[in-house]
């Protein structure tokens, strides 16, 4: 027995050398199967409100209890909750011609600032909260569109990890702007949440195209 254990020893030194030498070829990283429920839609159409869509069966709408603005128009800001996916799609309206309310920074503290409703001014605003993600954005694209209704707006398409990837406004130019912002509570990863992204646009085409002004 004493003389077999040198040759186990080597045999085993060996083998470890071989596997050592061998090729690996790393896996690409994966992520959890998604579980998407079927597409179905239910109206909000509350009392009192310049508009009614339709939204997800597997969502539900809550109030911004983190909006600032003091005018009557931020009652009809809500947010579109879907806890299955940790995510949010803000809404947003002004009414054209009306005035809003800002907080400002200032040396002194904060102060209000109120400005005027245009559509140039909602419309440049639009773009310009859609232009902040450029530090993370690979690509921002956007396009025009018009719903079945008759209603325009302008759809945005951000890629790269930015904190938004769709974005959107719709408006009658005259008296109503709404836009919109699709948002996940969590480290966005373009790569993790492609596929809830687009499972996610159709909802918010959804609800673009079934939306209508009071």
């Amino acid at each position: 027995m004493r003389r077999k254990i040198p040759a186990l020893i080597i045999g085993f030194l060996a083998l470890l050398i071989v596997s050592c030498n061998s090729n690996y070829t790393p896996r690409p990283r994966g992520y959890f199967a998604i579980s998407f429920p079927t597409h179905q839609y239910q109206l909000f159409n509350r009392q009192g409100f310049p508009y009614s869509f339709e939204y997800p069966v597997y969502s539900r709408i809550i109030r911004d209890s983190s909006y600032f603005d003091p005018s009557q128009d931020s009652a009809y800001s809500v947010n579109v909750d879907i806890p299955s996916f940790n995510a949010r799609i803000y809404l947003s309206y002004k009414t054209i011609g009306g005035k809003s309310v800002y907080r400002l920074k200032t040396d002194h503290g904060f102060k209000d600032s109120t400005s005027l409703n245009t559509f140039d001014n909602l419309r440049d605003d639009a773009y310009k909260i859609t232009f902040k993600h450029t530090a993370k954005a690979t690509s921002i694209e956007d396009s025009a569109f018009v719903t079945p209704n008759g209603i325009g707006g302008i759809f945005f398409n951000v890629g790269g990890n930015a904190a938004t990837g769709k974005q959107f406004f719709v408006t009658d130019t005259t008296r109503h702007f709404l836009r919109g912002a699709l948002y996940f509570n969590d480290t966005p990863n373009e790569d993790s949440l492609h596929i809830v992204y687009d499972f996610l646009q159709k909802d918010m085409e959804h609800l673009i195209n079934t939306l209508h002004w009071r």
